[in-house]
């Protein structure tokens, strides 16, 4: 049976590409989209979102609106990555689905608790308010939830500082909530996203695929490209949040291990690091896991698979 998920999401170009993939792989069966303040402002990441749905021939999927800030710390957004409209490179068509009625934090509540228990998995690609909200909202969902698959963190490496990623760092009072709940919680991190990098020969088999939402992407990856490079110096851009659905879909993709993990609060110079303890054997109570190693090859096949899949819908 398919894997029936989440997509809690802040789009984003590698949101963009997650939202795709999920959407066109048969082991995935997206059964709602959540909006999240992030790499830009609320509106602008839920405009994206339904933008990509329509790009993607995206039907049947309820989306809903998330929190517009973090849960006590101010906005921080990453435009100088994303740029000014959150997904700057193509030309975004007008959305034609119309947002659930319910918060995001509502919609994420509702629908667990209309599940059987260990149905839902929920995938945050953007920072954890949404999640946390829901699990203050309603702590049931907490053992009926399957388990949280999250892009976020790493273990020895940042990219919004020294020590901290940004999904993490924005919103750290929310992380720490989500890590300590108490239900299983896988960490994709820096440490394996940073592997899944579109080289040329990756922006080429995605060109070669000859539709529009494939076309799509490229124009996604060509804006990418150039702001990591000159933010961040990368030869070609790490594209993080797809790995969290492509784990779903084959989780021998990712070479994970059981270890406790904190979130920092206070640090002066860690505020937001992801403490992942590896000195031992993780207890055997431990919940949560953590992504060490990606097969690079075989990811981006499910994504231009999946972009196959979609082929060229109607817009």
């Amino acid at each position: 049976m398919p894997t029936k998920i989440i997509l809690d999401c802040d789009p984003g170009h590698d949101d963009a590409v997650a939202l795709l993939l999920a959407w066109g792989n048969p082991d995935i069966e997206l059964v709602g989209v959540t909006t999240v303040v992030g790499n830009q402002t609320i509106d602008k990441v839920t405009r994206n979102a339904l933008s990509v749905a329509r790009v993607a021939g995206i039907v049947g999927v309820p989306f809903a609106r998330g929190a517009e800030r973090p849960l006590v710390r101010p906005i921080e957004t990453a435009g100088a990555i994303h740029g000014e409209s959150g997904l700057d490179g193509p030309v975004l068509p007008e959305p034609t689905i119309a947002l659930d009625a319910r918060p995001a934090a509502q919609f994420i509540v509702d629908t667990v608790m209309a599940s059987e228990p260990g149905e839902i998995t929920l995938v945050p690609t953007g920072g954890l308010t949404n999640i946390a909200l829901a699990a203050r909202l309603e702590p049931r969902i907490i053992p009926r939830v399957k388990e949280v698959v999250l892009m976020g963190g790493g273990v020895h490496v940042g990219n919004w500082s020294a020590t901290s990623e940004f999904n993490i760092v924005i919103d750290p009072e929310a992380a720490a909530i989500v890590f300590g709940a108490g239900w299983p919680v896988t960490m994709i991190g820096l440490d394996v996203t940073h592997q899944a990098l579109a080289t040329d020969e990756v922006v080429a088999a995605i060109a070669a695929v000859g539709t529009a939402p494939a076309r799509f992407v490229g124009e996604l990856m060509e804006f990418f490209a150039h702001a990591y490079r000159d933010t961040q110096g990368f030869d070609h851009p790490p594209v993080h949040d797809p790995v969290a659905v492509a784990y779903l879909i084959d989780r021998s993709l990712v070479r994970t291990v059981a270890a406790p993990i904190e979130i920092e609060r206070r640090g002066e110079f860690t505020l937001g690091m992801t403490v992942v303890d590896l000195r031992a054997a993780a207890p055997d109570d431990c919940v949560t896991r953590v992504g060490l190693d990606l097969d690079a090859d075989r990811f981006w096949a499910l994504v231009v698979d999946a972009l196959t899949r979609i082929g060229d819908p109607e817009r």
